[in-house]
């Protein structure tokens, strides 16, 4: 069967200090960095021998992997096995880049973050262009708060054109209707992060096709649902596969909607789901979006 994991191990150190951020500036001691590696090798391996799945895995960690070899190596090993389909990480993009060129660039992809304070500008800028220039299946993205919307303009004007910029709310923030047209003159998919999704009693592909491992390989259907299914490395999780409606009553992070199946994203994404590149680019006067439906949005 197809499986997508969501993988996040007790990595929680950043070298980032955003305001809107709680793991901001955390660092990890060596033995928690040590047992994130550790945790992150089992995983590989389990992935890497893998015969029952075909597998696509997202890494999701509360801190910046691609700052730790281990994470830029899992990668790029990961990407070079014929039953990993899609192998990516949610990244800040401070790393290098050239370590991409040991990658297979069919399967490796990453969703990168712009944070304006936090790098300069032409530096991530730059490294934007070298991941486009190397061939890396890659999205942009920015937060968004009232200060970022100049620093957004300017990156959509400034990205490689075949490159989604894409913007998520920001916590806890409420949009006016002409704010968020602002940003949605960005992202024609902002409407869908605007506001949070109804969820509770909805079928969702997690629990079913797309699962959440933690690193001690405990599964859960989802990163937002505690309860557990079972252990990845002891099989007990795939007894309790199979199709599920949500049990929380409202999903607001993209992670986690993009797999509700009440929404159109796996058409609008269709190809690169885990990496946030949709199928074609959004605003395209020629490729018109999936609108939203009334069931997709809050009242």
């Amino acid at each position: 069967m197809d499986l997508t994991l969501l993988y996040r191990g007790p990595l929680a150190s950043c070298d980032y200090d955003c305001p809107y951020c709680p793991f901001a500036k955390r660092r990890d001691s060596t033995a928690q960095l040590r047992a994130d590696r550790t945790a992150l090798e089992r995983f590989t391996a389990w992935a890497h021998e893998q015969r029952d799945d075909r597998l696509s895995v997202l890494f999701t960690p509360w801190g910046e992997g691609l700052v730790r070899s281990w994470y830029r190596r899992a990668l790029v090993e990961l990407s070079h096995r014929p039953h990993i389909r899609r192998v990516a990480v949610q990244t800040n993009l401070s790393c290098r880049t050239d370590w991409l060129e040991d990658a297979d660039l069919d399967t490796v992809a990453l969703w990168c973050t712009y944070h304006p304070g936090q790098t300069p500008y032409e530096r991530f800028l730059a490294k934007t262009h070298a991941l486009s220039g190397l061939g890396v299946r890659f999205s942009v993205g920015i937060v968004g708060v009232p200060e970022h919307l100049e620093h957004a303009r300017r990156l959509r004007a400034e990205l490689p054109d075949h490159v989604y910029l894409w913007v998520n709310a920001a916590e806890g923030h409420t949009y006016t209707d002409e704010q968020a047209a602002g940003w949605t003159g960005l992202d024609p998919l902002f409407p869908f992060s605007r506001h949070p999704h109804r969820s509770a009693g909805m079928p969702c592909r997690t629990g079913e096709s797309v699962l959440s491992v933690d690193g001690e390989g405990t599964v859960r259907r989802c990163h937002f649902v505690p309860a557990p299914l079972g252990n990845l490395y002891d099989g007990s999780y795939r007894a309790a596969l199979g199709p599920r409606t949500c049990p929380r009553e409202l999903c607001d992070c993209h992670i986690g909607y993009v797999h509700l199946e009440t929404l159109p994203l796996y058409d609008v994404f269709a190809g690169g789901v885990l990496e946030r590149v949709p199928h074609t680019l959004p605003g395209h006067p020629a490729r018109p979006l999936l609108p939203l439906t009334s069931t997709s949005r809050r009242g």
